[in-house]
């Protein structure tokens, strides 16, 4: 009897280790909110391990197999590949600032991030928008062939990444906001 009490307890405590140490499920959250006009609110909450296996299922316009098909003419002689292992490579710093009446753009790379902020109008109602991203999510993004984004590859990406906001977006009275994190629910 003892020997069976004794493997329960260590079998109960083998689990509970096990559960303990075993990674959380990652989920991926959107949130839009149109504020005007009785506007509608959208939430979107999926599971990483989900939307890694859906996405190469959706085949739509320049939506194929996971990735986005850039036209030739979006990026004409630009390598963003080279430019991400450029700035990848490079210390922390801003790289572009343009500040033109009540409107800033501001492009830095902060703690292994790509940082992007816009603020349109310094007023309250003005647009703020915030990015940042982690630096091997932007390069799993470009992972794919010449002139497409590999947002499977990006998705797989985020799963190594603690609880965080991606990007967030406010506009007269509308929000958008895309974090990851372990809840099963938006905020």
């Amino acid at each position: 009897m003892k020997k069976l009490w004794a493997s329960a307890v260590i079998l109960g405590l083998a689990a509970g280790a096990s559960a303990w140490t075993a990674p959380a499920e990652r989920w991926l959250h959107v949130r839009v909110e149109e504020g005007r006009d009785g506007g509608e609110t959208v939430h979107v909450n999926v599971p990483l391990s989900l939307a890694e296996k859906v996405l190469p299922a959706i085949q739509v316009d320049r939506f194929q197999n996971g990735k986005v098909r850039l036209d030739r003419g979006d990026m004409k002689n630009v390598d963003l590949r080279a430019i991400l292992e450029a700035v990848r490579d490079t210390r922390d710093g801003e790289f572009v600032t343009v500040q033109k009446g009540k409107d800033d753009v501001r492009v830095a790379k902060e703690k292994g991030r790509l940082v992007v902020k816009v603020r349109e109008g310094k007023e309250k109602g003005g647009t703020r928008v915030d990015v940042q991203v982690p630096i091997d999510v932007v390069q799993a993004l470009l992972s794919g062939g010449q002139e497409e984004l590999d947002v499977a590859a990006a998705v797989r990406a985020l799963a190594r990444h603690g609880d965080e906001v991606f990007v967030t977006v406010s506009e007269e009275g509308s929000n958008v906001r895309i974090w990851v994190d372990s809840r099963n629910e938006s905020e």
